[in-house]
């Protein structure tokens, strides 16, 4: 039955890397922000010294601690993928690729370990201030950890601090400080992580919800709405900031990514957002076709969010395909015309190194040199393999707003009628934060979408192809270990919510 499916050896590298990323993602936003929750209850209940907060901290640090624990295997099994399925990625990036990671594993892994055991084992044996401390620590240590995958991830997207050698054939670091450091990398932690914490925000309050349409634990959970709603409201201002700063940097870093979030074919000048729509399925590059059957548009909001000018020129993906002169856009077609003769004076270079003819060798380095920015191009086989997944990223992209549009109106209901002592009138809200729980996965698990197939083809932007990065496996062996991580990833995530589902019923040890 698997030789019946017509997919390359490629497309299962890559569907076996995001079935293993997409699983992992479903534990991590979890993680990160309600570390933070944990560490906010537990500030109230030794500044306050009142048992209940007491209570409530450890209730949700039981389903904290579950959830850590399978977040850290598929992670672990996440990174040996970069050896098993994409060496020539791990190979000829892995000076720069594994610093971030190493970094991690340093500075935030054994942080948040160490504390986490007495966090979680050491109530009675450690002082309260201690303890809190190491809460604190275990917040922080577990956001440090997402902080170097996520530079790591930042620089795949816009690769900065590093130099090709054409000896090895690697990109080797050059400059720290300025990958860590990058727009991209920024963005993406912040934007990441303030997500995450309206993810958590919204566990608890599902959870929470639930406790009240059962008439059960009412007192646990409405302090836990009003500290969790407080929370994810503070965060949903942060997630739309570093959005509208994450859409600058993608639009000067990564413009097809951009034209293929916003659909957008032709570019123009004050160039108009599409708040809904529905694409054309049958639009292609280079057609003239309108490229929406259907369109919700805001004029002028598209080149403000990508130039801080409303009547700046957006490229389309007709204008960064085939090029733009008049824009002094250089299309694929003429970059990877420059970067064939990059691979050409790339294998020149090195026979003549190789037979010990200098002249040649710094010839065809001079050469090289002058085209190396458009390396990754010449991997490519026609001009049209840059675009992305349009759909999909487009679609998804529409998911993840209205969602994050959605999530602080509820916060602020929530405070509303749980301050107001009428929250538990309120059946309609009730239910309503019990399905925001499942809501928040799907936003951040869109938002991961977006970021990842709109940067397709690339492994690395404009410098890698995926198609480059992969290891020489048979096509078997990918699919083959594609269905073990499947049912292995299903079963832990199966385990995870019986052991959740089992915490939540037996509920907090109210006294």
């Amino acid at each position: 039955m698997i030789e019946s499916f017509d997919l390359t050896q490629v497309n299962w590298a890559r569907a076996q890397f995001a079935l293993t990323a997409m699983y992992h993602w479903i534990f991590v936003p979890l993680t990160l922000g309600l570390a933070f929750l944990l560490a906010f209850f537990e500030t109230i209940y030794v500044r306050t010294g009142l048992e209940h907060w007491k209570t409530i901290t450890k209730f949700w640090m039981r389903l904290f601690a579950v959830n850590f624990a399978i977040g850290v295997a598929t992670g672990i099994i996440l990174e040996f993928e970069f050896g098993t399925n994409w060496s020539n990625y791990s190979w000829m990036v892995g000076d720069i690729f594994g610093a971030p990671l190493a970094a991690e594993g340093i500075f935030a892994f054994f942080l948040e370990a160490t504390f986490f055991a007495v966090m979680f084992f050491g109530w009675d044996r450690v002082s309260k201030r201690f303890h809190l401390i190491s809460t604190w620590m275990v917040a922080i240590g577990s956001n440090l950890s997402a902080l170097w995958i996520l530079v790591a991830n930042g620089w795949m997207q816009n690769p900065v601090g590093m130099a090709f050698n054409p000896d090895t054939a690697r990109f080797e670091m050059e400059n720290f400080w300025e990958i860590l450091f990058s727009p991209v990398a920024i963005s993406k932690f912040t934007h990441t992580t303030s997500s995450s914490f309206q993810v958590a925000a919204l566990f608890v309050i599902g959870i929470s919800c639930w406790f009240l349409l059962k008439k059960r634990h009412l007192a646990v959970a409405k302090r836990s709405i009003v500290v969790a709603s407080v929370f994810g409201l503070l965060a949903s201002g942060v997630v739309a900031f570093t959005g509208d700063e994450g859409a600058y940097t993608v639009a000067q870093k990564q413009p097809m990514k951009l034209a293929a979030i916003e659909g957008i074919y032709a570019g123009e000048e004050g160039c108009a957002l599409c708040a809904m729509g529905v694409l054309n399925p049958n639009m292609q590059p280079g057609d003239d076709d309108d490229p929406y059957i259907f369109a919700v548009k805001l004029p002028y909001v598209l080149s403000i969010l990508a130039n801080r000018d409303p009547n700046s020129f957006v490229p389309g993906i007709n204008d960064l395909v085939y090029g733009n002169p008049g824009q002094g856009i250089v299309g694929v077609t003429d970059r990877m015309d420059s970067g064939k003769i990059a691979l050409d004076e790339l294998a020149r270079y090195k026979i003549a190194r190789k037979v010990g003819d200098d002249q040649t060798a710094e010839a065809a380095l001079a050469l090289f040199r002058q085209h190396e920015d458009d390396l990754g191009y010449g991997f490519l086989q026609k001009p049209e393999e840059a675009v992305p997944p349009v759909a999909l990223s487009f679609y998804s992209f529409r998911v993840m707003v209205a969602l994050g549009t959605f999530f602080p109106i509820l916060f602020i209901a929530l405070l509303f009628f749980t301050m107001r002592n009428k929250i538990e009138s309120q059946v309609w809200l009730q239910r309503l934060g019990v399905l925001s729980l499942f809501l928040g996965y799907i936003a951040t698990q869109a938002g991961w979408v977006v970021a990842e197939v709109g940067r397709q083809p690339w492994a690395i932007q404009g410098l890698l192809p995926v198609s480059v990065a992969r290891s020489n496996l048979t096509t078997a062996t990918v699919q083959t270990t594609f269905f073990i991580f499947l049912v292995l990833f299903t079963v832990l995530l199966i385990a995870e919510l019986r052991i959740m589902l089992k915490q939540i019923s037996i509920g907090p040890e109210e006294n």
